[in-house]
Order: structure tokens, then sequence, then C-alpha cells
């Protein structure tokens, strides 16, 4: 026994001596700033993984951690609102480090508005749409879905090809930006909707008025921003979500998928497809024939993304097939007459899947390159490449050899670069600057054997902005200027005929090329030059933690599209002539707005007010009918006038108790014509939508909703009405393409709730739109003079999320 004690003691004490030779009198010390301003973090925690020690920043962001053993250790950094941070060190004696922790990326993105994380701007007029509320529009178009914001409402061409339109401004009036490159698909046309698809967007912010000057100063309506589904930063991660949509008008069945997979290295690879197939739709009484759609889309991306650097390829692919509602094309004026004065379309057939002419085919391809990187204690670089190719083809009725060929085909490719430097180092004093360069090339194919109705021509533009934004205690004020050229270069020819008839020959001989060209036609070669300069200004100010003011104002110049300028002919799928105006000069605008936030625990309100002065305003109405070897159709002439529009935007929602909400979502707009003093066309009319909403969350989510819909009568509208000779009857008789449809008031339901299964969520909702199966028609549809809007529809969606 005496014996085992010595080798005990004798053991202890070769082991104490092994530990005493180690050198454990190391200390790692250091400081931990904020990545931007450099200013000290006071509070972080430092951890020593495995070894159980760890130590708190002072007041001057600085620690020490002392009595540590030589060799690799592995450090957590972490703090409240930052990005945690591991490092890796071998010391063998002292180490001191300087460690950048990114603390207000948060603070940055929020704009003083309760619960507004993820705005992009911070003193406009500025809505978010949410994942949950975009994925009840999978079935639909992003124009559908725009139109659950207040002050936003659609012009459509039929059901399926549906125009957003901001506070009555749409087409070129109306940015869309996709993954922060601005579509270049042809926006010009009223019948011509947005490229994307909704299922692609992880958000949608929309801004009214043109004060989001980094996106173009020529957005006089507004912007609309989709930011798709992003990768998580420095995590592991694979998630994805499936929805599977269906509906009875139409026989509508679509569905998407994304898949999402991102490394803790920063690597990531998105994918997501969506697919949509609809037959002819259907009024309360009737078919609407040939308005089926064959829509398929797709999207991918790979890239590294960590917070100091990282970049980005970025690929997307549309395709739609639209049917045009076959009752809206004429061979000559009597049927014009006689379609628009019928109560119901003059053609109807059985419902079928099948797509035939008029119809429009569109593709759509978007890549995009990009990189970024973060400067400590100054700011962030940003550099971007995209390329677009949009393709346009419209069918209209033609007959022999040339029935299956189409009667419109556009090719428009677009090369944009762009770089953007955030100067962020100051949360209270954020500057932005930018510039960007453009190459566009159109061209019309003469496949089509159609006189053309845009003609070939190159655009070249450059834009360069700067904004400031400047935060104090309860006030933001954002000040922002910007300058762009834009140049094009266009070949086109005119008949003799329409030359004389627009008095070309003595404002634009100088532009004549060739005066006989075979068909009695003249070759011109148009070149115009634009400077335009926009501004912005606004402010911000919280009176107190319930009420807060926002003020704008917003100069933006918009020069003339390619249509309005070159547009001679008849555009097919709109069965209408279109002419355009070489005189067109650039429009300029002048907008006010003001907005009034209210929100406490059980009410949030706000109030959004606007007026828009408009010089040069461009717009399109009715000036007659033109009989061509086609058949008879309404001409639409471009106009230009000085105009002003102003408006009232209401939102406001009552949480009654626990379970049950009140929401209500109103606007009311009007638009004059100054220089004639009479109404605007296409013009929205007042619109309130009511919904009482039922939830229930310990009952698996559980929602149900009531909506009321009205929608007024148009009551300040333009008279274009015209005369028109019918030789059968040796007559003239006025074409009413003027008088709005009446007031209609629409009940629509939904429901839904989720549930698990294994592991994997699942969500199921119902709804039916038009519950009472009413008939209308709207005044914003071109389809409205000769049919009914859309009837009864019973619509089931499954989501599931793994």
């Amino acid at each position: 026994m005496k014996s085992k004690n010595i080798v005990f003691t004798c053991v202890l004490l070769l082991l104490s001596s092994i530990v005493a030779s180690q050198n454990c009198k190391n200390t790692f010390s250091g400081l931990i700033e904020d990545f931007h301003d450099k200013s000290p973090i006071v509070g972080a925690t430092v951890f020593i993984k495995k070894q159980n020690k760890y130590t708190t920043t002072n007041f001057e962001g600085k620690f020490s951690l002392p009595n540590l053993c030589s060799g690799k250790i592995i450090v957590e950094i972490s703090h409240i609102a930052c990005e945690p941070q591991i490092l890796e060190l071998n010391i063998s004696n002292d180490v001191y480090k300087v460690i950048d922790l990114e603390h207000h990326e948060e603070e940055l993105n929020e704009v003083n508005v309760k619960g507004a994380i993820g705005l992009k701007t911070k003193t406009a007029q500025e809505t978010l749409i949410k994942t949950k509320t975009l994925d009840k529009f999978s079935g639909a178009s992003l124009g559908d879905a725009l139109k659950n914001i207040s002050g936003v409402s659609s012009i459509n061409t039929g059901n399926s090809i549906v125009k957003p339109v901001i506070n009555g401004l749409h087409g070129s009036r109306v940015l869309v930006s996709f993954n922060n490159v601005r579509l270049q698909d042809q926006e010009w046309g009223i019948e011509h909707a947005p490229n994307v698809d909704v299922n692609a967007a992880k958000t949608i912010s929309v801004i009214k008025g043109a004060n989001a000057l980094q996106y173009g100063g020529d957005a006089i309506g507004g912007v609309v921003i989709i930011n798709p589904i992003k990768s998580s930063i420095d995590k592991d991660t694979l998630y994805g979500k499936s929805i599977i949509s269906q509906q009875t008008n139409g026989r509508l069945f679509s569905v998407t998928t994304n898949l999402n997979k991102s490394y803790k290295s920063g690597w990531f690879i998105n994918g997501q497809a969506s697919y949509k197939r609809a037959g002819d739709f259907e009024t309360a009484n009737y078919s609407l024939t040939n308005t089926g759609v064959n829509s398929k889309a797709f999207t991918f991306s790979v890239g590294k993304k960590q917070f100091e650097n990282g970049f980005e390829l970025f690929y997307s692919y549309l395709t739609n097939e639209t049917g045009i509602l076959r009752a809206s094309h004429f061979g000559n004026i009597a049927d014009l007459v006689a379609a628009i004065k019928s109560p119901k379309p003059l053609i109807i057939d059985d419902f079928s899947y099948t797509i035939n002419n008029p119809k429009q085919d569109v593709t759509h391809h978007l890549l995009k390159a990009s990189y970024y990187k973060r400067f400590k204690g100054f700011g962030k670089l940003s550099l971007q490449y995209d390329f677009q190719i949009n393709n346009r083809l419209e069918f209209d009725r033609r007959i022999g050899d040339r029935k299956n060929l189409q009667a419109v085909d556009l090719d428009l490719t677009t090369h944009n670069f762009k770089a953007d430097f955030n100067l962020d180092s100051d949360p209270n004093h954020v500057y932005k600057f930018g510039i960007s360069g453009l190459y566009q090339n159109n061209f019309p194919d003469p496949v089509t054997e159609v006189r053309r109705l845009i003609p070939d021509y190159e655009k070249f533009s450059f834009g360069t902005y700067a904004i400031a934004n400047f935060k104090f205690d309860d006030v933001i004020l954002t000040a922002g200027i910007r300058y762009d050229l834009e140049h094009i270069d266009a070949k086109k020819f005119y008949l003799q005929s329409r030359w004389n008839s627009l008095n070309y020959q003595d404002d634009f001989n100088d532009i004549v090329i060739d005066p006989n060209v075979s068909g009695s036609q003249i070759l011109t070669n148009p070149k115009f030059t634009y400077h335009n300069i926009s501004t912005s200004l606004g402010a911000t100010y919280n009176f107190d933690s319930n009420n807060l003011f926002i003020v704008n104002y917003g100069l933006a110049n918009r020069a003339p599209n390619p249509s309005e300028l070159f547009s001679d002919g008849l555009h097919h799928s709109a069965a209408r002539i279109e002419l355009g105006d070489l005189r067109m000069q650039t429009e300029v605008s002048n907008r006010f707005s003001a907005s009034y936030k209210y929100a406490n625990a059980r009410l949030n309100l706000t109030i959004e007010g606007f007026y828009n002065h408009i010089k040069n305003f461009i717009y399109i109405e009715p000036t007659g009918q033109e009989t061509t070897n086609r058949g008879a159709f309404p001409v639409w002439s471009y106009k230009q006038v000085n105009a002003q529009l102003l408006g009232i935007d209401t939102n406001i929602k009552f949480q009654i108790n626990d379970n049950f909400a009140l929401t209500n979502k109103s606007s009311l707009l009007k638009g004059k014509d100054l220089s004639s003093n009479r109404p605007l066309i296409d013009i929205p009319p007042f619109k309130t939508v009511t919904s009482l909403i039922f939830k229930k969350e310990n009952w698996r989510n559980f929602y149900a909703s009531l909506e009321s819909e009205y929608n007024a009568k148009q009551n300040s509208y333009p008279n274009n009405n015209f005369e028109a000779y019918l030789p059968l009857s040796n007559s003239f008789e006025v074409v009413d393409i003027s008088t709005p449809p009446s007031a209609y008031h629409l009940f629509n339901f939904s429901t839904g709730f989720d549930f698990k299964m294994s592991k994997t969520n699942f969500n199921l909702n119902f709804s039916i739109d038009n519950l009472l199966n009413k008939n209308y028609r709207n005044y914003l549809n071109r389809l409205r003079y000769f049919a009914d809007d859309l009837g009864r529809n019973f619509k089931i969606q499954l989501k599931i999320n793994y």
C-alpha cells in the first residue's frame, strides 16, 4: 500500500511538470469595431471554443483574454444585430487583433416606419408586397399581384394580358426592375404586359412617382422592383417551395417550384421554374373564345456571397403564348359597329385549350453578371452587366399561305452596364453615386410581309446620378439628382400619302434619304437626341412612436419612346391602327406628394395624396377609322398636351379583437387635359375594397376572409366617338367607343390553413372570385367593347415548404 502511494505521487509530479512546461501565459486582446464607420462596438462577446473562456468588450470596444496556452484556438465573436464571426488563430505569444463586425446593415435598410424593413427608399410613397401575399397570385400575373396596392390598377387586354397602372400612368412611365435589371421588353404597347414570372419574386416594392433615381429618371408613374429569392449568407442550408394551383374558370392549372442551396463558405445555387396553362375563360353567361394562355418560365443563379465581396450569375427565361378574344378582330367596319352594339361577342365557341389567331407569342431572355466589394470604413462598390433579348410575335387572322405567318416580328436586343458606389460608413449620412450605359437594337423582321409598325432603330443612352440621405433624431432627408442622355437613330419607310397627311414634307425633309422607294414610299433616317435632368427631394418626420409624416417632390423628364415617335400602321394584337408623331417632345413631370401614417396596437392608417403636373404629356386616343386591305380598324393617334393628375389613396386596418380584423383600401384619381380642358382617357374610376378577416393561429393558422370590391362608373371621360359609313345601308352611324361601363360590386371569399405531414409543412388555400357570378365590364379592359369580364371562379392552391 505504501509503495502504491509513492507511485501515484510520482505520476502527479510528472504531470505537473509537463503542464508547467507548456506556455499558458499568452494573452489574446484586441478591438472590435463597426465595419462601416470604425466606431467601437460595446458589449460584443469573445468566446474561446473548447476552453470555455470568454469576455466582453468594454466602452472602448476593447477586450483581453489572458492565460491562454500556445497552440490553435477557435474564437467566436458575436453581438446583437451583427453577423457572428469565427476566427482560427495559432498563438505562441501575445496576440492583438482589430476585428470588424457588420453592425448596422438592418439599420441602413430600415425606413423610419413601424415594421417597414426592406423598403428601398426612405422618403417616398413605397409599398412592399411580401412573399406570403405573392404566393396567392401564383397562378396569376404580375399586374394582378400589384393591384393589391391602393393606387395601383391595371389596363387589361382580356384577362391574361395585365399591364400595371400606378396613379393613372402606365407603359414607359412605369419602370420594372427584375433582380436589379431594368426590363427592356417593348413596354410601349398597351397590350404588352411585363415579361416576368411573378413566382420568381420573393418580394416586390412599388414606389409611386419618380423618386427612385437609382433605377431611372423617366419613371413618371413609378417603379416596380422585383426582388428574387436570395440565399442565406454564411450558412449551410437547403430549402425550397412548390405551389400547385387549379381554378375552374379557364380550367387553369399552374405549378411552380424553387430549390435553393447555400454553403457556409458563401457559395450558393438557386433554381426556379413555373408552368401555367389555361383554356378559354368564361363570363357569367358565355365563353370567351380564344382567350387561353400557355406560359413557361425558369430562373437560375449561382455565385458566392460574403459580407465583404461576392458575385452572381443570373439567367431568366420566359415564354408566353396568349390568345386574343376571337370576337375582337373584324373584316369590315359594319362588323365592328355590330360587335360594339351587341350585348355579347359575335363569336362564341365551346371551351378549348387551343390557342388560335389572333394571339401573342413572346419570349424573353435575361442574363446578368454582377460583382460587389465592400471597403472598410468607406462603402460598397457594385458592378453589373446585363443582356436581354425580347422577341415579340403577333399573329392576326390571315388567310391563304400566310394564315400561320406572324404579322409582327420584333427583336429587341439590349446591352447595359452600370456601376454604383454606396458610401455608408456613417449611417446618418449615406451617399450613393452611379453611372450606366446602354446600347439597344430593334429589328422588325420583314418575313411578316407586312408594313413595319415599329422601324429598325439603334438607341444609345448614358445616365449618372447622386443621392444623399441624412438622418437626424426624428427626421430623414433625401435629395437626389440624375442626368440622362438618350440618342435614337432609326431607318423608317413612310407611304408618300401618310408623309403628306402628317405634313412632314416641310418639317422633316432633311431626313429623307431615298424619296423614290417602290410602292410610293420614301425612306427616312430620323435621329433624335434628348438631355434630361431629374431630381427628387423628400423628408420623413416622426412626430412620436405612432405618427409619421412624409413629403416629397420629384422632377422627372421622359423622352418619347419609339412607338410614340414612329408608330405607323396596324398593331395586330391591339386590333387598331396606331400613328406616332415625329414632333413629340420630352415629357416633364412635377409631382408633389404627402403621406400620413398612424399605427398603434389596433389601428394602422395610411393616407397618401399627390399632385402631378405633366408638361407635354403624351397619350393615345381614338381619332377615327380606316379601311385597309386587312379590314376596317379604328385609328388611334398619339397626341401631346399639358395635363394634371391628382389623387388620394388610403389603407386602413382595424384589429377588432384577437381574431377579427377589418381592412379597407380605396383610391380616388382625377386626370385632366389642361390644353383642351377635358378629362384624360383611361383614368381608373374610384375603387374601394373592404375585407372582414378571421384568423385563429392555434387552429393551424386558419383564416377566412370575405371581401367586398366596389368599382364606380368613370364619369369623367373624353368623347372620342366617331361616325362610320356603312356601305350596305348607305348610312352613317356613330360608333360609341367612349361611354364607360356601369359601376359594379363584387364579393370574393378566401380561406386556408396549415398542416404538417412527417417533417414537411403544407398550406392549403381555397377561394372564390366573383362569388355571386355577376355580369360586369371594367373601364380599363380594352376588350370591354366586345365582351363581359370574368364570371365566378373557384380556386384551390396547395403550398409545400421543404
